[in-house]
């Protein structure tokens, strides 16, 4: 019962030292008052001081302290926790000047160095990452800064890390929100870049050009190609074809002249030969008028008897040793019924007389 009478007195005096001496909060508007039983959230952890010295971490769940002797001096948050780096300026590698914010996530991971370890996490935290900033920039130029934000960041985290050990922060990520170019400087890249699509472009047509030179020069290659193996494959099958037609001929002729022959050697084959040279060498004069203007004839030209006389002459000339051979290898019996050859010559003028 006296404890209880006792607490409201000693609240009024912590909350009078409270106002008389602030202890600095990171990330919370105030500190909770010791009232001997506390509950402490997840995800934070309250450092306690006894006498002005620091007595332990308060882990989530309920806790007990002294009234008066133990005191809540800071409140740390265990989540992410995430800062707006300011827009600052900085110098690239080949001099110019270029305006970037970011935004820097970090997490506290030792209460105690977060408390002890420095006065402000956040305002150190946030100078570090702007001098690193700075610093990485230098060693970068224009085009290598948008090329390489991914390596620049990790840079960044990297560095901040290393200073921010001895304060039990640490950096998981950094990013760039913007970057903001001189009016002229931007200009300039625009320019640069027309440029470079202008000359895509330009190499993209030649290119185009190139290759359908190409095309065009192969399908004529090919198609000169095809056009001579087709003629040749023409002329084969022609040449082809033309043997062909004079073997054909050839044994048509062979067969007509065995059949002439054998007709030439029944009975009065002669005469009927004779009367179709005749009737072929008066037909020939007939056609000479027609097939041209120059004609050339004989003297006798209208003596038609002497015409086939001589027709039938040339003829007799012609198949003298043959009518001999046949005489010679004809029986004796086929001799004797057969009349003579220039009986028949003489017959034949009489009739056709």
């Amino acid at each position: 019962p006296n404890l209880l009478r006792l607490l409201p007195q000693h609240s009024q005096q912590l909350k009078h030292a409270a106002r008389l001496a602030p202890a600095p909060c990171r990330w919370n508007s105030g500190l909770p008052m010791n009232i001997g039983v506390l509950f402490v959230p997840q995800q934070e952890a309250w450092v306690v001081e006894r006498m002005g010295k620091f007595h332990r971490i308060l882990e989530p769940g309920l806790n007990f302290l002294i009234p008066l002797l133990d005191r809540i001096r800071y409140v740390q948050s265990l989540k992410e926790i995430v800062i707006n780096v300011p827009e600052q300026s900085a110098v690239t590698l080949d001099n110019v000047t270029l305006q970037i914010d970011g935004v820097l996530y970090l997490r506290v991971m030792d209460p105690y160095k977060a408390s002890y370890g420095v006065e402000d996490p956040e305002y150190a935290v946030t100078q570090l990452a702007q001098t690193t900033m700075r610093s990485e920039l230098g060693k970068l130029s224009l085009d290598r800064v948008f090329r390489e934000r991914e390596s620049l960041n990790a840079s960044i985290v990297d560095a901040i890390n290393q200073a921010s050990d001895c304060w039990g922060i640490r950096c998981l990520r950094y990013e760039i929100k913007d970057i903001h170019v001189p009016p002229r400087v931007k200009e300039s890249m625009q320019m640069q870049v027309e440029a470079e699509r202008r000359k895509r472009a330009t190499v993209l047509e030649s290119e185009g050009t190139r290759e359908s030179a190409i095309n065009v020069a192969e399908g004529q290659k090919q198609a000169q190609i095809l056009a001579s193996e087709a003629e040749k494959a023409e002329q084969i099958n022609k040449a082809a074809g033309e043997a062909n037609a004079m073997l054909v001929k050839a044994r048509a002729k062979a067969e007509a002249i065995q059949l002439l022959a054998a007709a030439l050697a029944q009975q009065h084959g002669n005469a009927a030969a004779s009367l179709s040279v005749a009737e072929q060498y008066v037909s020939a004069f007939s056609k000479i008028a027609k097939d041209s203007n120059t004609v050339l004839l004989p003297a006798n030209t209208g003596d038609v008897t002497n015409m086939v006389a001589q027709a039938l002459g040339i003829y007799t000339t012609l198949t003298k040793p043959q009518a001999v051979k046949t005489q010679d290898e004809m029986s004796q019996t086929h001799e004797d019924s057969q009349p003579p050859a220039t009986e028949v010559l003489k017959a034949e003028q009489g009739s056709s007389s």
